[in-house]
């Protein structure tokens, strides 16, 4: 198995759930995003989302979206992203999955993107806007090098669409709480505790929650029934809110660990 299945199967074993946070490469830097994923390890990540800034990020909210618009201003790429990573690597087992749209990955080459990927010790790639038809290719070539291959299911999905999802899945299932873009709600959607439910019918692979997470309480909540709580916008906001603070890594660590008391 690799690092995903491994860290579910213990999580499993130990009767927990998990804890998957998601931050903006380069935002506010790639110095800060190398000591973030050390960070992130350490205060208990089940795993982390690693994103890929992009330009025009149609699912993400606006939290998302100006983090995107911060790290571009940068001008690095996505071997610097995967650079970033590999340093954290040497100092961390958690499992780190990159997390972009195609386009920045179509242009980087997938058969490169591949192989970099592997090198940099990521573990599997997550593309948001790749549906199961049409991902063949990439699929492929993450597999020559034994990434995982994540897809998001959504409330709106198909008995079909989940079926194709679970056949070509890996790692994990990343569930939708909702439609729409990106951000924190008060309530996670109803909705999300069904999506669950159906997905199960098809996949054994553990399923995680995501969209509109925001504290501790609706963590509890979705633990309920879901493997594992992703949390982006809401920790993206904290970096945002505290961009200038001399311990900002300190306090990312500190609103993690505040979610993790409840797992």
């Amino acid at each position: 198995m690799g690092r995903i299945a491994d860290v579910f199967a213990a999580l499993k074993q130990h009767g927990k759930k998990g804890l998957i946070p998601f931050i903006t490469a380069g935002d506010p830097d790639l110095a800060t995003t190398e000591q973030l994923l050390i960070s992130l390890s350490q205060a208990g990540a089940t795993l982390i989302e690693l994103g890929v800034p992009f330009s025009d990020p149609m699912a993400d909210g606006p939290v998302i979206q100006r983090a995107s618009e911060r790290a571009l201003k940068h001008g690095f790429g996505l071997q610097d992203i995967l650079d970033t990573a590999a340093r954290a690597r040497k100092q961390i087992d958690t499992p780190i999955i990159l997390f972009s749209y195609y386009n920045p990955l179509l242009q980087f080459g997938l058969q490169r993107l591949a192989q970099a990927v592997s090198d940099a010790g990521l573990d599997g790639v997550l593309v948001t806007d790749l549906t199961p038809e049409e991902s063949g290719e990439f699929e492929a070539r993450l597999r020559e090098h034994d990434l995982d291959m994540i897809f998001l299911v959504a409330p709106t999905s198909t008995a079909e669409r989940l079926r194709l999802v679970a056949e070509h899945a890996s790692g994990f299932i990343y569930a939708v709480s909702r439609a729409g873009v990106t951000g924190t709600r008060e309530k996670v959607s109803a909705e999300a505790e069904k999506l669950v439910k159906r997905v199960r019918q098809f996949s054994s692979l553990p399923v995680a929650v995501g969209f509109g997470i925001s504290n501790a309480a609706q963590v509890a909540d979705v633990h309920r029934y879901a493997d594992a709580v992703v949390v982006g916008s809401a920790l993206v906001a904290e970096m945002e809110r505290f961009a200038d603070a001399p311990d900002l890594v300190e306090r990312i660590n500190q609103f993690l660990t505040g979610l993790t008391a409840s797992a």
